[in-house]
């Protein structure tokens, strides 16, 4: 933000390059998984396994979805030229884009490991699933205000 306000012209843009429909569509694919995630541990407390199987897979599925969407805008930014050496945004964009990206492929393997780990009941299940679903759901939130800071503020 600091940078941005040294810069404001430069910030607003290269922060209207960006496609605010695939960021809007990412954070519609994050919230939907997270909000299967949570289901998912509402299930885990109830004892009902197979809807947290079930709603695990789902919950992935939407979640792989992101990958899907932000290779898509990676391809076309860097098609277009745009690196993290284009200017101080970009910088910006691909550092904590990539940094969420880490984070997210993390959060993806722990909801993996957790629909294994369902196969069988076990006592440290429950808080198994809680803590995945925590990291899970800090993936959503840092992805909203990388939403907000980076695409909104390129739409205003």
């Amino acid at each position: 933000m600091v940078e941005r306000m040294a810069q404001p012209a430069l910030f607003a843009r290269s922060a209207a390059m960006l496609d605010i429909r695939l960021g809007l569509l990412n954070t519609v694919i994050l919230i939907t998984s997270g909000w299967l995630v949570a289901l998912s541990v509402e299930a885990a407390r109830a004892g009902e396994m197979d809807k947290v199987r079930r709603r695990l897979r789902l919950a992935i599925g939407v979640g792989l979805c992101f990958g899907v969407v932000k290779t898509i805008e990676y391809a076309d930014k860097m098609a277009h030229g745009l690196t993290p050496q284009t200017d101080a945004f970009f910088t910006f964009y691909y550092v904590f884009t990539g940094i969420h990206l880490l984070h997210y492929g993390i959060g993806i393997a722990l909801l993996a490991a957790t629909l294994v780990r369902a196969r069988r009941i076990d006592a440290g299940f429950a808080g198994w699933i809680e803590s995945c679903a925590l990291f899970w759901h800090m993936v959503d939130l840092l992805w909203v205000f990388l939403f907000a800071m980076l695409y909104l503020q390129g739409a205003l």
